[in-house]
């Protein structure tokens, strides 16, 4: 099965989305308190299953609050500006871009620091 034909993931487990983010589970459970939008249904089991759309959203909350330096008041009215301009989809989806080239740009800093010491060592 070539990578274009594999199916994309729609759902994912609190943990699946800590891994993506970065975050701990009790800071996802404190913003659903304080993010409407954010309400993820429950399984059978009872755990928190969340869309994808729901984890884009949580992207763009975290740039807000973590590289804008928004409040979570402030990142609350910005992203119902975004809702009523029609733009909410296309700026939680830059947001996910953003944090993608940051989580890049990370692992090869911590490349060029490995094969830098491998090199002194050699």
């Amino acid at each position: 099965m070539s990578p274009s034909s594999e199916p994309v993931q729609e759902f994912f487990s609190i943990g699946e989305v800590c891994e993506l983010t970065g975050l701990k589970p009790h800071v996802l459970r404190y913003w659903e308190s304080q993010f409407r939008f954010l309400s993820p249904a429950k399984n059978r089991s009872g755990n928190r299953v969340y869309q994808r759309r729901e984890v884009e959203l949580i992207n763009l909350v975290k740039h807000l609050l973590y590289d804008e330096k928004y409040t979570i008041e402030g990142a609350r009215q910005k992203v119902d500006e975004h809702r009523k301009g029609g733009d909410l989809k296309a700026v939680a989806r830059g947001a996910l871009t953003v944090q993608s080239i940051e989580s890049l740009e990370s692992d090869i800093k911590d490349l060029i620091g490995i094969l830098g010491s491998k090199n002194l060592a050699d």
